[in-house]
């Protein structure tokens, strides 16, 4: 189990697609840790931006296959969230 707001929160995605996304349905993209659950990412949101979440997709992204000269591997599993604000909220770090 995570505790800490930033530990559940990773960073922001930005993106062409989740920024028309923004425009259209006041959602908002994070890349979050693979542990956490709809409940622990709606509430790490709202302590870190002064917004209300209504709600919280996830998706469990795949890591992609990359080679290295002549050893192969993948990336790491990660997770991403798209988050829906109430009408009205934004968060100033997507802004700028």
């Amino acid at each position: 189990m995570v505790n800490h707001p930033r530990e559940i929160v990773i960073a922001p995605l930005v993106t062409e697609k989740g920024t028309a996304l923004k425009e259209e349905q006041n959602c908002y993209n994070f890349k979050v840790s693979i542990n956490a659950n709809k409940i622990e990412i709606k509430k790490a949101i709202e302590k870190i931006f002064p917004v209300k979440v209504v709600n919280v997709n996830t998706i469990r992204m795949k890591g992609k296959p990359k080679r290295q000269g002549r050893f192969s591997g993948y990336r790491a599993d990660w997770k991403k969230a798209i988050v829906k604000l109430r009408s009205g909220d934004t968060i100033p770090d997507f802004e700028s």
